[in-house]
């Protein structure tokens, strides 16, 4: 089996790597993880990760440059596929930060928080920065041994605003409650970090591997 790992420029990628490397231990999988830029590689891929750090008009533009714009279209099409942080944020028709169109997978937007403040009346920093509860929606084979409320690491100063309620399988709150994953059918995408979020993080990716 081969997983790939979408290299447009733009993520922490080589700490999504190791984590995926990680989960396969755990998965007990022989499967070939490879980090490319390559558009031949990915689809020929059996399942993508389609990590994104940074702003969502620089990631944008470098995956028009690179020539993977189709073939991870091609991936959300055919193919398990894990959307992390701004490459989950891609997959929407358009984004607040730069007035910026998406990939257009999942109908809806992609909205900065508004200011706000928590219960004590302290004002809410953006971006929301730092570990917060995720809580399971809907069932998903990819939440098996993660537990509802587990903690996940989060940078965002945007966050989902899905038109369909129905592709909502996680959320969470900043003030408010704000969807942090998303999927349906083959692809499934969340707006935290799972290399960052330690043990939850790499159960995800092992379920991943295994779905």
């Amino acid at each position: 089996m081969n997983i790939t790992i979408v290299d447009y420029g733009m993520g922490n990628l080589h700490s999504v790597q190791k984590s995926v490397q990680a989960a396969a231990q755990l998965a007990h999988s022989s499967a070939n993880i490879t980090l490319t830029a390559d558009p031949e590689m990915v689809l020929r891929a059996d399942k993508i990760i389609f990590p994104g750090q940074g702003a969502m008009p620089d990631c944008m533009n470098a995956l028009n440059q690179s020539g993977l714009r189709e073939a991870v279209l091609d991936g959300l099409k055919n193919k398990p596929f894990f959307g992390i942080c701004v490459g989950a944020q891609l997959l929407f028709d358009h984004s607040e930060e730069g007035d910026t169109a998406g990939l257009g997978w999942f109908s809806g937007s992609v909205k900065r928080f508004a200011p706000a403040t928590d219960s004590h009346g302290n004002k809410l920093k953006v971006p929301h920065m730092g570990w917060n509860t995720v809580r399971q929606t809907q069932t998903h084979p990819l939440f098996k041994d993660v537990a509802d409320l587990a903690h996940f690491y989060f940078v965002h100063s945007y966050y989902f605003a899905p038109n369909d309620d129905q592709i909502v399988l996680g959320s969470s709150e900043y003030p408010n409650e704000f969807a942090c994953i998303v999927g349906k059918d083959n692809v499934f995408a969340t707006q935290f970090h799972t290399e960052k979020s330690h043990d939850a993080g790499l159960i995800l990716l092992r379920n991943f591997i295994n779905w």
